[in-house]
């Protein structure tokens, strides 16, 4: 028999049983303080045209293969490791072969089904192959259905990529050089002691590097440092136990710079806004994917490719981050308190327990799996895959979102109901190993009807 307001299925013995142990050593610690940070502001970058290419050549068969009869076979008879699940590993490995032979079907053909892929997608996706980074590129608009489409679309964009890097990561020294050069100034002119070198008459008051004037470039450089500075200083701390992205190894810091050249592009193309400190944790998946694409020439590009995507993705939640919509219908104030209507309406029980009995006010925990989009609460690889889910679902990230939040809630139910304001607070800010799979499972029947 059910509890009073609680479905049937959540009473299954599934979701109350132990969950595996989880090596979390990938997790990236994150604060636990009570009071929750400023909200950060995010803003799309004013860019009309939807890029739809993935390489500079005509539009290659995907390095992906059908699984083979007898892969099959194999696992349909047992192989597999132990461990908890809906289906049997057997099973569950049989699907996981059969939904990377639909997606590599879908992606060959010559105009892909969005809508089917993002069905697929929605389950998870495979890790080989490069699969992902193509089904990303897709689900944020980046690639088009078209694949005739694909090579000059993002050549389009990778250039126009180069051009944000050569126009907006230089200093003003630089810039007047280029300038100067422009003008002829690297002539065998005797007054010019080195190319691109201006003579001290020559320097108006607005190239110097004193010069107050709004429309100085130095002034506007030196305005930038701060804003800079905490990129540096975040990107560093970009998931520190990951060797692809800390550490003094020369693949490191090129990836370091690739992330600090994106978000200081992000932030000067967005003067209003700027950098927004936890950018970094959002853009990381997507720069990952790209970058280990086996396609060494996808892979070389993906900076350009996961500067745009970052753009698409930020867009969708700009308003939750925009600090002026914070008490309006959009801000991030009111996403939270979606989301405590929204555990109201599936388990009443557990709601009133956190907000009326322990008095736990949502945005305390709420904020930063919103924010952060679910990067903190989980390991790297786990985040992956929630984020497959994220980024296929045709009502947008933000829905599925919400709905994957409340199922993080009601899947600790138990040791809510159980715990204190202290206790619960705590279970809530440093969330525990779980199933995804059955996480996304309940988050899906959460879906309003």
């Amino acid at each position: 028999m059910a509890k009073k307001g609680i479905p049937e299925w959540l009473n299954s013995s599934l979701w109350s049983s132990s969950p595996p142990i989880d090596d979390r050593h990938l997790r990236n610690p994150a604060a636990t303080s009570i009071t929750p940070p400023s909200p950060p502001i995010v803003e799309r970058p004013p860019f009309s045209s939807s890029p739809s290419a993935i390489s500079t050549a005509p539009a290659p068969p995907l390095p992906v293969r059908p699984p083979s009869k007898s892969e099959i076979n194999d696992l349909q008879n047992g192989s597999g490791n132990d461990g908890a699940g809906i289906e049997t590993p057997a099973v569950s490995s049989v699907e996981d072969v059969s939904r990377k032979a639909q997606v590599v079907a879908e992606l060959s053909k010559k105009v892909i089904d969005l809508k089917e892929l993002r069905k697929i997608a929605s389950q998870g996706l495979p890790d080989d192959a490069g699969i992902r980074s193509i089904v990303w590129k897709l689900l944020l608009d980046y690639l088009s259905p078209d694949r005739s489409l694909w090579s000059s679309e993002l050549a389009k964009k990778r250039s126009q990529y180069k051009q944000f890097k050569e126009e907006l990561l230089m200093n003003p020294s630089e810039v007047t050089r280029k300038m100067d050069k422009s003008k002829g100034g690297d002539s065998n002119d005797p007054k010019i002691e080195s190319p691109g070198a201006l003579s001290r008459s020559e320097i108006t008051h607005e190239d110097h590097p004193l010069s107050l004037g709004t429309t100085s470039l130095w002034n506007n450089f030196f305005k930038d440092t701060e804003v800079l500075e905490q990129i540096e200083r975040d990107v560093m701390r970009t998931h520190p136990d990951m060797h692809f992205f800390s550490g003094d190894s020369a693949v490191a810091k090129s990836n370091q710079d690739a992330l600090k050249n994106i978000l200081t592009i992000f932030a000067k193309l967005n003067p209003g806004i700027r950098y927004v400190q936890g950018m970094n944790e959002i853009l990381a998946p997507i720069f990952y994917i790209f970058k280990n694409d086996p396609d060494k020439g996808n892979a070389a590009y993906a900076e350009s490719d996961a500067f745009f995507c970052f753009v698409e993705l930020m867009s969708g939640f700009r308003d939750n981050f925009c600090q002026q919509l914070d008490n309006s219908v959009v801000g991030i104030r009111y996403t939270i308190t979606r989301l405590s209507l929204l555990l109201k309406h599936h388990d009443e029980e557990l709601w009133r327990h956190l907000e009326v009995t322990t008095k736990i006010n949502p945005q305390f925990y709420a904020f930063r799996w919103i924010t952060l989009l679910l990067t903190q609460e989980f390991n790297f690889v786990e985040s992956l895959h929630i984020w497959d889910t994220l980024l296929s679902d045709p009502e947008g990230p933000q829905e599925t979102l919400l709905r994957i939040c409340c199922a993080m809630l009601i899947l600790v139910r138990r040791r809510l109901l159980a715990g204190d304001f202290t206790s619960n607070l705590k279970l809530l800010q440093n969330y525990p190993p779980t199933n995804i799979s059955h996480m996304l499972y309940v988050a899906d029947k959460l879906r309003t009807k």
